[in-house]
């Protein structure tokens, strides 16, 4: 692990383009403190797109030391006007050399794929986190090495999104008879997004889509040429935690 990610620490916790109350964010301060004296990369995307509010975001984070991209949108589907903060033209090699990044994981304001690497590639990130697919076309190594260098000169990082705590019905391992009989390593649907379905992440059925062998997403990625992966919902773990809780509480007042 050479980093950790983090959303809504400054702006967009309650509400996009709002700012994150001291109280919550006060919790979040000390585990990506444990992470940055540890010599971890934090990479922390704020939700929010006021310009004052963009500012104050980039400042607030790099005073932490802290690497932040300000998404003015919650779909994390567009690349934001300007150059990015600390832009730079050096080599990056390493995500401890990263200044900026940008978060783009869901491609469909592009009309094919050669508009989104073009547009991709037109930018001057120091990292770009995006998804392995464009739509149901797979990035291939070609792709990736289009995206290697900044446009303003100097390399960059190229990590793919993947999601390890829940299964997505647009992947490329849906099955669809799982529309209407749902595997039994399956939890529940997301509430918040449709198609989403929290998984029981240590289930061998599902750890084997992830990875361990040839036909893994995580192959996928590496054979792309990605430099390295970003792990969501590494948090489903509170999902059973949350259920075991509502669990004794029911218990508790039955007695």
């Amino acid at each position: 692990i050479d980093g950790i990610g983090r959303e809504d620490l400054f702006y967009g916790y309650d509400a996009d383009d709002e700012p994150t109350l001291p109280e919550d964010r006060a919790e979040m301060l000390p585990f990506l403190d444990i992470a940055l004296d540890a010599g971890k990369t934090v990479l922390v995307t704020d939700y929010c797109g006021t310009p004052s509010f963009v500012a104050d975001s980039y400042s607030k984070n790099a005073a932490r030391g802290y690497i932040s991209f300000a998404a003015d949108s919650r779909e994390l589907d567009r690349i934001p006007s300007g150059l990015p903060y600390s832009v730079n033209t050096s080599d990056i090699t390493s995500l401890s050399q990263v200044r900026n990044f940008l978060y783009l994981i869901n491609p469909m304001n592009y009309a094919s794929k050669s508009a989104y690497l073009a547009a991709l590639a037109a930018t001057r990130y120091d990292l770009l986190l995006i998804d392995l697919y464009m739509e149901d076309e797979i990035l291939t190594p070609a792709d990736i090495t289009s995206l290697r260098n900044k446009s303003g000169g100097g390399t960059r990082l190229l990590i793919a999104y993947m999601s390890i705590g829940e299964a997505e019905d647009y992947r490329y391992y849906w099955n669809e008879e799982w529309g209407n009989v749902k595997p039994s390593w399956f939890a529940s649907e997301n509430p918040e997004w449709e198609g989403n379905y929290v998984v029981y992440y240590w289930d061998s059925n599902w750890q084997s889509i992830i990875y361990g062998n040839d036909n893994s997403y995580l192959k996928k990625i590496i054979d792309a040429g990605f430099d390295g992966v970003y792990l969501d919902i590494i948090d489903a773990f509170t999902y059973f935690e949350n259920m075991a809780e509502y669990r004794y509480i029911d218990e508790i007042q039955s007695h």
